[in-house]
């Protein structure tokens, strides 16, 4: 063999070696339901063992991190410096980070603003996850606007004539935005009024604006592909509804919600799966093929009405669907296909009060509470605890585990989680 082809051979080989074989485009994955299916990140680690790096992030947010090769975007609302300080404005930013060694890439400032409204005490003005395509990244910032960047930190376009978002309560903003072949999908549900809009992902023009009958909602949506046609199902307190994605027109409707959704939808073979778990509990599992008011009919093929979650999504993983009670540890896992549970309301040592969703690799759950613990269960119809670890931190972002890595965004840090050599 010559020497120049085997010096070919190895140089593939070495780079074949730090190619990352999948990415984390959205804040629920590349399923868009919780699930990595080639990751297979660490089951333990401390603040100092298998901790490949952490990053300090200025200011505040519980948007969580997107992956996209080898670059991690995360965003931020900091308090403003300058001729804004002191006025309670804030400096809305992206952050670009190198993802083998945690350096800063870019930070680019995409807005100053002062918040007309309040939020939540365990709520920042920074909730919205980031999404991207490999081409582009969206950063949306709710009323103060939706930026879309290059990966390289180019503004290339953005849209603030959105108007300011009237949240119920004054909880503060946090629906994420979804992309969708040559559309991006930014919900706009609060208590003034209602729409879904779909944008030109590449120059931002709108491409359909459909209205809603709804009040303040913080889901983000979910695009299903059922029988060759694409539909954009998001939740809401009146209905959960679906929409043509590329007309925007209402498909279908159910009924049976609880307040103020959160949660976001799952799907899987033709089966999408809507819930939400404030003063009430309610999952319905929605064939896709519906048309019309749905409620009561066969299209609905099985509901529940216990234990269901608040504010953190369901995990769809191996024909599973995996959930917490409200807010709680409280943890329950039912069949996808029947509804019927494998356990339900079960207490997990080490959760309490819960915000991120869980997500699943490896064979594995990851089960992150606001107290900066991750438990970590096998992905099995019986409940069985492998492993609980922290990063000591607050942390209300859901993971992503992306190749043998797994990224928490908490109050303070970024943490990249990966094995030790």
């Amino acid at each position: 063999m010559r020497k120049s082809t085997v010096s070919a051979i190895v140089a593939i080989l070495c780079f074949s070696s730090v190619v990352h074989a999948e990415n984390w485009g959205h804040w629920r994955g590349p399923t868009g339901n919780g699930t990595a299916p080639s990751a297979n990140p660490p089951l333990e680690w401390t603040t100092t063992q298998n901790v490949k790096w952490k990053y300090k992030i200025p200011g505040l947010g519980s948007s969580s991190p997107v992956i996209w090769g080898h670059r991690v975007f995360v965003t931020t609302a900091a308090p403003a410096v300058g001729k804004s300080a002191g006025d309670g404005a804030l400096d809305f930013k992206v952050i670009c980070l190198d993802r083998a060694m945690g350096k800063l890439v870019w930070e680019k400032s995409a807005v100053i603003a002062k918040p007309h409204q309040q939020t939540h005490s365990t709520n920042g003005f920074c909730s919205a996850s980031p999404c991207t395509d490999g081409e582009r990244l969206y950063a949306h910032f709710g009323s103060r606007g939706l930026y879309c960047y290059t990966l390289d930190g180019e503004l290339v376009w953005k849209r603030d004539d959105f108007g300011k978002m009237d949240i119920r309560n004054s909880f503060g903003e946090g629906s994420s935005p979804t992309l969708a072949d040559n559309k991006i999908l930014v919900p706009w549900d609060h208590e003034g009024k209602s729409a879904i809009f779909a944008l030109d992902k590449l120059t931002g023009k709108t491409v359909w604006k459909t209205d809603r009958d709804e009040t303040t909602c913080w889901a983000t949506p979910l695009v299903v592909d059922n029988e060759g046609r694409k539909q954009v199902v998001l939740n809401g307190q009146k209905f959960a509804r679906s929409y043509d994605l590329d007309s925007g027109k209402e498909l279908w409707r159910c009924g049976g919600q609880t307040e103020r959704p959160v949660a976001s939808p799952v799907a899987e073979n033709g089966v999408v799966y809507v819930t939400s778990g404030h003063r009430g509990s309610f999952m319905g599992a929605f064939r896709l093929n519906g048309k019309g008011d749905i409620k009561g009919t066969n299209q609905v093929a099985w509901t529940v009405d216990r234990d269901t979650p608040d504010i953190a999504s369901p995990l769809l993983s191996s024909g599973r669907i995996y959930f917490h009670k409200g807010k709680s540890g409280q943890f329950s896992c039912v069949d996808a296909a029947t509804g019927k549970p494998y356990y339900m309301g079960n207490r997990i040592p080490g959760l309490d009060s819960i915000y991120a969703s869980p997500v699943a690799a490896g064979g594995y759950v990851f089960l992150t509470g606001r107290n900066g613990t991750t438990v970590v269960i096998k992905d099995a119809p019986k409940l069985e605890i492998v492993g609980t670890n922290s990063v000591e931190e607050t942390v209300d972002a859901t993971p992503a585990p992306v190749d043998n890595e797994l990224f928490i965004r908490g109050e303070h840090h970024l943490f990249c989680i990966a094995n030790e050599k």
